[in-house]
């Protein structure tokens, strides 16, 4: 009854954030040059709205009018959850407002400018944009400090952060994008949804038109180890030549097909066309997933000096962010596979609310619709 109980609330807590609001980042770049501040802040349409309520009509449409009639409160609101210190507290101003597109939609830019009291020595920032509404938004920063590029993600618990001129460790830098990789397949949730749609018939064998549980762990563990491995080494490849710039895909066909993958492989365990060889499915969708990926790095942006490293630390990042779900999830999964429960109820429930999820997702991406509420 524990194990049940245990599975029930891991599914829970995976749905939930697959039908809320989209883990939301900004891109914050700064070129600091002695005592003199200048870059961008991109901040998306929808977490404004979200946090000051810019669709005044009410038509699910925020226009450049609405927009701009609040610029000044925007700039206000923004610059009062941005500190830099070097020498004393930095000012800072909007010069100006633009309106650029992103990936995941539209997004207010603001161009900025300002001074610091010193010309050198260490860099304080503090970041606190929309921490206090969703506490998985993340700022990306790419911050040139005196000729030095270094790039940072700032979160709740990594709101102030210290930055000193010069080039920044090996070691730290393969450390920083090692985490980013974790953190961004926890909230893929599209990634997340299609190997979990491959790892629930882990536990099971497809004998004479049923499922019946796998008579040892180990069946189990080498079919997992096969399709995460598959999976790992497709995104790797097609992540490293996006980054690398030699590969370029549009961004809706790409998150269109990401849909469609995990449509596929929930179809395939309803009515199972692959069977034994899903590590080959995990390879193929794998190959378009990396470019998923590569989205978030050309966002954040990569180091040039440490390309190699920076993309070896997010693939670790992301293979490792994907262990720990299936340390999770496979043990739970094993102790049911031979109950009701799993092969009804989690495999084919859990199978038919994937489909249905990445149905709306392939949808609303390949059309450009909005057919339920962020």
């Amino acid at each position: 009854m524990k194990l049940r109980l245990w599975l029930c609330g891991l599914l829970l807590l995976i749905s939930l954030p697959v039908l809320a609001h989209k883990a939301s980042d900004s891109y914050l770049v700064l070129d600091i040059k002695g005592d003199a501040v200048s870059g961008q802040w991109d901040i998306a349409l929808r977490d404004i709205d979200f946090a000051l309520g810019l669709d005044d009509d009410g038509d699910g449409e925020i226009t450049w009018g609405e927009l701009r009639a609040r610029h000044a409160e925007i700039a206000a609101w923004a610059l009062g959850r941005l500190s830099l210190q070097r020498g004393g507290a930095c000012t800072l101003q909007v010069a100006d407002h633009l309106v650029d597109s992103h990936t995941d939609g539209a997004y207010a830019v603001l161009q900025l400018a300002g001074t610091c009291p010193a010309g050198s020595g260490e860099l304080a920032l503090n970041y606190r944009l929309l921490f206090e509404l969703d506490a998985l938004h993340r700022g990306l920063l790419r911050l040139s400090l005196d000729g030095a590029t270094q790039t940072a993600v700032l979160s709740p618990q990594r709101a102030e952060q210290r930055f000193t001129a010069g080039e920044v460790s090996r070691l730290a830098q393969f450390g920083q994008y090692l985490v980013e990789g974790i953190w961004h397949i926890w909230i893929g949730f599209d990634h997340i949804l299609f190997l979990l749609a491959l790892l629930l018939p882990a536990v099971l064998v497809h004998e004479a038109g049923r499922w019946r549980g796998v008579a040892r762990f180990g069946e189990a563990l080498r079919e997992v180890l096969w399709v995460v491995t598959a999976f790992t080494i497709a995104h790797s490849i097609t992540l490293t030549l996006a980054a690398m710039g030699l590969v370029a895909l549009p961004s809706r066909l790409v998150e269109s097909a990401i849909a469609a993958s995990v449509v596929l492989a929930a179809a395939n365990n309803l009515k199972p066309l692959v069977e034994g060889r899903r590590w080959m499915v995990a390879f193929g969708f794998g190959l378009i997933h990396g470019f998923g990926f590569a989205s978030v790095l050309a966002e954040l942006g990569l180091p040039q000096e440490t390309l190699v490293l920076s993309l070896l630390g997010f693939n670790l990042g992301v293979e490792t962010g994907q262990l720990a779900i299936v340390a999770v999830f496979l043990p739970l999964a094993y102790a049911l596979r031979a109950t009701g429960f799993y092969r009804r109820g989690v495999f084919i429930g859990g199978s038919l609310l994937t489909l249905a999820i990445a149905l709306v997702w392939l949808i609303e991406r390949a059309f450009d619709l909005k057919l339920i509420g962020a």
